[in-house]
C-alpha cells in the first residue's frame, strides 16, 4: 500500500496540494510534514525531522477513535485555550510521554504545574511570541474566543498557532478563533500555506471564506484548507450511552458540514482546495 502511495505521490507532487500518502507511520521521517486528525481539533503534526506537534488532545470526546495511550511519541503539545475541548488531556498525554506545553502563563501557573507537569515541560507563550524548536518555528496569534478552564481558571489569551517547518512550510491552527482583520496581517507576515480553520456546528461557512481571503492577503501561498471542530458523521467511541450518542449524533449532523465550506469556497473562486481529512489518515504536506 506505501508502495503504491509512493508511485502516486511521485505523479502529482508537482501541484502544490496536500498529498493522502496511505499508512506512513506518524512518526516515519519525510521530507516534508505529514498531518493526522483524530476529531474535533486533535492534529498530529510530524515534522520532517520527525518531531511530533500535538494540538488540542480532547481525546474524551466521543467522536475520538483514540485515547491517550495511543500517543506513544509526542514532543510538543499546543494548547489553543483553557475550553475543556481545547486543553483536553494535554497534562495526562505531557505526563507520559515528556512533551513540552506551548501555553499561558496563567494556565502554566494555576492548571498545569498544579498537576505536576514539570517546569521544563512548559513553554509559556502568548499572542506575539515565537519560538524555536528543534528546527520548527512556533509563532503564537490571537484569537478572538473565550478561555476559561472547566474549573473556572480564565485567561484574555486565546490563541492560534503559525508553525513553520524545517523546509519552510507554514501550517496555520487557528483554534476556535472568529473571523478577525488580524488575518489580513498574518497573511502577509507569515503567509502560511495550509489553514486549518474551525468549523463548528453552527458556523457560517462564509466567515471561514473570509478568513481564507484574508489569509491570502499578498500570500499566494495558501492553497490548503481544513477543517475542524466539524461533524464527523457517527459516534466512534464505544461506551457513550444511547441517549447521549443519538443527542450528539442529531447535534452534529444538522450542523454545518466540509461539504457546505467546499460549496461556499467553489462559489467565491478562491484558487484554494477543501481537504475533509479522514480519521487517523496520514497526508503529506507540500507547497
Amino acid at each position: 500500500m506505501i508502495g503504491s502511495s509512493i508511485k502516486r505521490l511521485v505523479s502529482i507532487a508537482a501541484t502544490g496540494v496536500l498529498i493522502t500518502i496511505g499508512s506512513l507511520p506518524a512518526f516515519a521521517q519525510s521530507k516534508n510534514p505529514t498531518l493526522e486528525w483524530f476529531s474535533w481539533s486533535i492534529f498530529r503534526l510530524t515534522s520532517p525531522s520527525g518531531k511530533v506537534f500535538l494540538t488540542n488532545p480532547f481525546v474524551v470526546n466521543p467522536f475520538s477513535p483514540v485515547t491517550v495511550d495511543y500517543f506513544k511519541k509526542v514532543d510538543y503539545i499546543l494548547v489553543a485555550d483553557g475550553h475543556g475541548d481545547e486543553i483536553g488531556q494535554s497534562d495526562q498525554i505531557a505526563l507520559k510521554t515528556g512533551a513540552k506545553i506551548f501555553t499561558t502563563t496563567t494556565f502554566a501557573r494555576g492548571y498545569f504545574l498544579p498537576r505536576n507537569i514539570p517546569a521544563r515541560q512548559i513553554i509559556r507563550v502568548g499572542p506575539g511570541s515565537r519560538v524555536r524548536v528543534d528546527g520548527t518555528t512556533i509563532r503564537a496569534v490571537n484569537s478572538v474566543h473565550g478561555s476559561t478552564t472547566r474549573d473556572g481558571l480564565s485567561d484574555a489569551s486565546a490563541m492560534g498557532f503559525m508553525i513553520t517547518f524545517e523546509n519552510g512550510l507554514t501550517v496555520y491552527f487557528a483554534g476556535s478563533t472568529a473571523v478577525t482583520m488580524d488575518m489580513q496581517l498574518w497573511g502577509r507576515l507569515y503567509k502560511p500555506d495550509v489553514a486549518i480553520l474551525p468549523l463548528k456546528p453552527n458556523s457560517d461557512p462564509g466567515d471561514v471564506v473570509e478568513m481564507v481571503k484574508l489569509l491570502r492577503t499578498e500570500n499566494p501561498n495558501l492553497k490548503t484548507i481544513v477543517p475542524h471542530h466539524h461533524n464527523v458523521g457517527l459516534v466512534v467511541r464505544a461506551g457513550i450511552p444511547p441517549q447521549r450518542a443519538k443527542g450528539l449524533a442529531r447535534r452534529f449532523n444538522s450542523g454545518t458540514k466540509p461539504a457546505d465550506l467546499a460549496a461556499a469556497l467553489a462559489e467565491s473562486g478562491l484558487p484554494v482546495r477543501l481537504l475533509d481529512p479522514e480519521l487517523g489518515k496520514v497526508y503529506e504536506l507540500t507547497k
